[in-house]
């Protein structure tokens, strides 16, 4: 067995991973409703599903109720952010995920063939590596369809495999439910909570740098104000920049913020929006960190590049110092680091919930095969509104 898919489940993983996703699953009231359904309805026997999701509780209570649901689960988790104790559980409970939070890139591209290896026949996709994978093995025709979770691999499907993937892949992130209530509300919560986490550092006046004013970035920059910092946009569409300077806050090119801001926060989902030339200029001691999904954010090839020596401070912080007599603090190497550090909690218990029943209802009605078409595609506008229903309920609101 290689190092990729080794994963030593000890009875001592095993409960402390039992312990923790039985809190979540008690307080995921959709997917408990959802979870009786499926029993009764099974919408995925005989069908096997091939997942790339980060691993964490939450994602294990979404697993377990496809599996409910008839569903065979072959799966890994994404780089970096894999919960070892997540893996065992689901592993002692015959779910077949694997991969480790130590594993390698390289592990994990291991981790990610041992998945296709398995031709699965439905995705589970976030970042679009499963579809990316099916397409280059030629084996598109094969699979029945799909959901993607982020906007990166939204971003992929339409953009390089745009014609490529003739199966319906059902983008979550298109979804408005998925847009307010997990892109603006969690990540904006749980950013702040992982900057608190993994530095220590004080927000109220500290200066803020958002680069991005989508609905992550709205929420980032929300929680950052709300608990009393001062934060500034970085914003290359004119519609979503007007936006940011009406909700009041100061926007403005990298280039002027860049020796302004104490601490720079990505949220665009697109490579290089944080370059080495503006690094050159921040103040000593700046804090960078990325919130999306692939690691491309910040220019860290670029940032090596200018660094003379490195040092980690507590295997989440990095502290590299640079040629021009500077240092900079580089969080999580620049991966998503709302799922980094010690104890990483991500988006809220409620938010996921909301996306797991899209994800659930989504991969459904691909099941079912009902009124799709190949390609990337939003969720349908009914899956939307159910959501929406239970969960006001849940709060108890009401139309």
């Amino acid at each position: 067995m290689t190092h990729a898919q080794a994963n030593p489940a000890t009875p001592e993983l095993v409960e402390r991973g039992g312990a923790r996703i039985a809190w979540i699953r008690s307080r995921m009231a959709l997917l408990a409703g959802l979870r009786g359904e499926f029993r009764r309805t099974r919408p995925f026997a005989g069908r096997r599903i091939g997942v790339s999701l980060h691993v964490e509780p939450k994602t294990a209570v979404l697993l377990e109720v496809l599996a409910e649901g008839g569903a065979e689960i072959v799966g890994t988790g994404n780089h970096g952010s894999t919960q070892d104790d997540v893996v065992a559980f689901l592993q002692s409970q015959g779910i077949g995920i694997f991969g480790r939070r130590a594993d390698s890139l390289a592990d994990h591209h291991a981790n990610l063939a041992r998945v296709l290896d398995a031709r699965p026949d439905m995705l589970l996709d976030n970042g679009a590596d499963l579809a990316s994978g099916i397409v280059e093995r030629g084996r598109a025709a094969s699979i029945l369809g799909g959901t993607e979770e982020t906007t990166s691999g939204g971003d992929r499907l339409r953009g390089e495999l745009a014609g490529k993937v003739p199966f319906p892949s059902i983008v979550i992130n298109d979804s408005p439910l998925k847009a307010i209530g997990e892109n603006k509300h969690a990540v904006g919560q749980s950013v702040v909570e992982s900057f608190m986490r993994i530095t220590n550092l004080m927000i109220p006046g500290r200066r803020f740098c958002v680069i991005g004013y989508g609905w992550c970035g709205r929420g980032i920059a929300q929680y950052l104000r709300a608990l009393g910092g001062r934060v500034a946009i970085v914003e290359i569409d004119e519609i979503k920049a007007l936006e940011a300077a009406l909700d009041g806050y100061r926007v403005a090119p990298l280039a002027d913020l860049a020796p302004w801001a104490e601490v720079f926060i990505t949220a665009t989902g697109r490579a290089g929006v944080l370059p080495a030339q503006a690094v050159a200029v921040m103040q000593d001691g700046a804090v960078l960190a990325n919130s999306g999904h692939f690691p491309w954010e910040i220019d860290t090839e670029g940032l090596n590049a200018m660094t003379t020596s490195a040092t980690d401070l507590d295997g989440t912080l990095r502290r590299l110092d640079l040629a021009n007599g500077r240092h900079v603090i580089l969080v999580a190497e620049g991966r998503m680091f709302n799922l980094a550090g010690v104890e990483p909690k991500g988006n809220s218990i409620e938010s996921m919930d909301i996306g797991f029943m899209l994800q659930a209802l989504s991969l459904e009605r691909v099941a079912r095969a009902e009124g799709l078409v190949g390609g990337a595609q939003p969720v349908p506008d009914d899956i939307n509104r159910r959501i929406a229903r239970l969960m006001m309920a849940t709060m108890g609101a009401a139309l």
